[in-house]
């Protein structure tokens, strides 16, 4: 069976927010998860990021078939007595996390079969609405060495807005822009860390399940905006924290275990950010600041009877000092003209009227958007 879109409610009308209340940021707290997130004050987070223990329940060493032991996940902080204790744990970290979360703010947290299906239950019992799980499919996994199940080629990651009617931040034509002007779907191709951006310890790994750059920069760009709060309640070796300060947000991360710390503090501090001018991304015309046609008319962009036509050269219209256009006798806005010729209901002023260069027409929104480069703040 394929997958029902849930109808959207009526939206209810705007509430204004607020104001987040003022924390440090780009810092990071040593200790427990729980405990530092119970210091901070509500609703101070624009987006966490959460790479909780997986709870592997591994039983004993793992060996390749040639004889070589595994490198697998065996810390301490890895480890629960009971399933019952890993989702106490994970209920106690998720609550502080929803309280410290703005209201428009989002939670992405990262698992394998091993828990994601339990802390997906969680997440809903304590009130987060659920809008994706991604599954990152690994283009380089590690084999099955026993030879008894399919390969683990992935690991989902779920995300989750406050609540059902939450405004919450999407880059859609940032994310399609990324993905070669196709829609980001939810499967991501992306490489397990390795090579360079492995962090090591005296030849061995400084991080068992360290998180590849390229994952979090996806994740990061796809839902804030350069000065947002990051926060990572399992930071590990810092690599929320050295993404976010390349791509211009300010991070927050928890973490107790000393080793960790020491290895995310240098590596962070090596990180280098992004020129300003390189943060902006493609927005969506209804996260572009509005333009009105007549704004490009009193600019000089389009000068008073100038003629603009559609992309057949059907109908050509003259444009007019307050920013009406007129064919014959027929006289109106971009939009409402433009609906009017062509007898329907409604039209898209800018994308339907162009104007000629070179003997080309190009549609008058490229007007528009060289309006809103010339006068970005």
């Amino acid at each position: 069976m394929g997958v029902m879109e849930r109808v959207a409610p009526r939206r209810k009308k705007a509430v204004a927010l607020a104001p987040a209340p003022a924390i440090e940021a780009n810092r990071l707290l040593r200790g427990d998860c729980i405990a530092e997130m119970a210091k901070l004050p509500d609703g101070c987070i624009d987006m966490i990021f959460a790479d909780p223990p997986y709870n592997l329940q591994l039983g004993g060493d793992l060996f390749r078939p040639e004889g070589g032991r595994v490198d697998a996940v065996d810390n301490d902080w890895d480890k629960f007595d009971t399933l019952s204790s890993y989702d106490r744990f994970t209920k106690a970290w998720l609550a502080q996390a929803r309280r410290i979360l703005k209201p428009n703010g989002t939670i992405w947290v990262i698992g394998s079969y091993h828990n994601i299906f339990r802390v997906g239950a969680a997440l809903q019992d304590e009130g987060f609405w659920i809008l994706n799980d991604i599954i990152w499919r690994k283009a380089n996994p590690m084999p099955n060495f026993k030879g008894t199940r399919f390969t683990n080629a992935h690991e989902t990651l779920i995300w989750a807005s406050q609540g059902e009617d939450a405004k919450y931040t999407f880059n859609y034509k940032a994310m399609k822009t990324l993905n070669d002007e196709l829609q980001m779907r939810s499967d991501w191709v992306l490489p397990i860390c390795g090579g360079q951006e492995r962090l090591k310890r005296n030849g061995t790994k400084a991080h068992p399940t360290q998180k590849p750059e390229s994952l979090l920069y996806r994740v990061m760009l796809s839902c804030t905006k350069p000065g947002d709060i990051v926060l990572d309640p399992f930071f590990g070796t810092g690599t929320t924290g050295a993404v976010a300060k390349r791509l211009g947000r300010q991070w927050i991360g928890i973490e107790r275990e000393p080793d960790y710390i020491e290895v995310a503090e240098e590596r962070i501090a090596e990180a280098l950010p992004l020129d300003e001018s390189a943060l902006a991304i493609m927005q969506t015309a209804r996260q572009q600041p509005k333009v009105a046609f007549g704004t490009l008319v009193e600019t000089g962009y389009l000068q008073p009877g100038s003629v603009v036509m559609d992309s057949k050269r059907r109908w050509s219209a003259t444009v007019r000092a307050d920013g009406s256009l007129a064919v014959g006798s027929d006289t109106g806005s971009i939009h409402k003209l433009g609906a009017t010729l062509q007898g329907a209901p409604s039209c898209n002023g800018w994308t339907f009227w162009h104007i000629e260069k070179a003997g080309k027409l190009h549609p008058i929104d490229t007007l528009r958007q060289t309006y809103l480069l010339a006068n970005e703040p």
